[in-house]
């Protein structure tokens, strides 16, 4: 199952490469949210003079600048927008054809999944790491911390693979089940906006109203922004610091888990029924 998945994976990821215009939609939000959002929406600019930048940092969870408070928070949008629409191509696979062609072949039905599940996630790590850049070059833009290293790089992008990884094991399922983009799309406008606005990616949770605070404290996405952020705000962790963290990727671990089981099964319940 493994070498028809590998290879079903490099197909579909010629096709992104080809073609550029899959690329830049995602570079260009990239810039537009950390750029414009995170400049001209700076909720720091609203703050009155009387406030210190100690004060105004600390409402941002220690983050020096919006912007790098915003870049976990971002990056986390990108996957959550690239992961949903992503499943199109599949989408596009079962109109033309494709997806009849190799449900004949003795191909695993697992392969499709998994090979689903593994283009979405490389494309938007790519996007992610492309992110993380456009954030430190920008004016006024990320600020790591002087312990900052690539253990907490590699820490920073463990936590949103494990949420794209989760993310993309629902989506590819769902592409897989509907029949037309025009319902893919309906859907995931639907689930995406939500799934942002209800966890910490752009504002603080601690100023939201207890039920949206309860909802935001269980979303994946708060986990993995939450873990991401106190890596790139703090570098290196204090005793309780780390100890939020590997709680943050343990539930993740565990989420990742449970969508697994999930998608393959909807996924496998999608495919026998073509």
């Amino acid at each position: 199952m493994i070498a028809e998945t590998m290879a079903l994976t490099f197909r579909a990821l010629k096709k992104w490469i080809r073609n550029p215009a899959a690329v830049l939609p995602g570079l260009f939000t990239s810039i537009f949210y950390l750029a414009l959002f995170g400049s001209s929406f700076n909720p720091a600019n609203l703050i009155p003079s009387g406030f210190s930048s100690t004060q105004i940092s600390q409402t941002f969870g220690g983050a020096p600048t919006y912007i790098t408070y915003l870049t976990a928070g971002v990056i986390c949008l990108i996957l959550v927008f690239n992961m949903a629409f992503g499943g199109i191509d599949l989408v596009l696979d079962r109109q033309l054809g494709f997806l009849n062609t190799v449900l004949t072949a003795p191909i695993p039905r697992a392969a499709i999944f998994f090979s689903g599940v593994a283009q979405n996630l490389v494309k938007v790590m790519f996007l992610a790491f492309l992110t993380f850049l456009i954030a430190l070059v920008i004016p006024n833009g990320l600020v790591l911390p002087a312990g900052f290293g690539v253990l907490n790089l590699i820490g920073v992008f463990g936590s949103f693979a494990l949420l794209g990884l989760g993310l993309s094991c629902v989506f590819t399922a769902l592409a897989l089940s509907v029949r037309s983009i025009d319902s893919l799309v309906a859907i995931v406008n639907f689930l995406t906006l939500p799934l942002i606005f209800m966890s910490d990616a752009l504002f603080p949770s601690s100023s939201f109203p207890d039920w949206l605070k309860t909802i935001a404290n269980v979303n994946p996405i708060t986990k993995a922004d939450e873990a991401a952020r106190l890596l790139i705000v703090n570098g290196n962790l204090t005793s309780s610091q780390l100890s939020t963290f590997a709680n943050d990727v343990l539930y993740l671990v565990g989420v990742v888990a449970i969508l697994t089981i999930i998608g393959y099964f909807a996924a496998e319940k999608a495919l026998s029924a073509q």
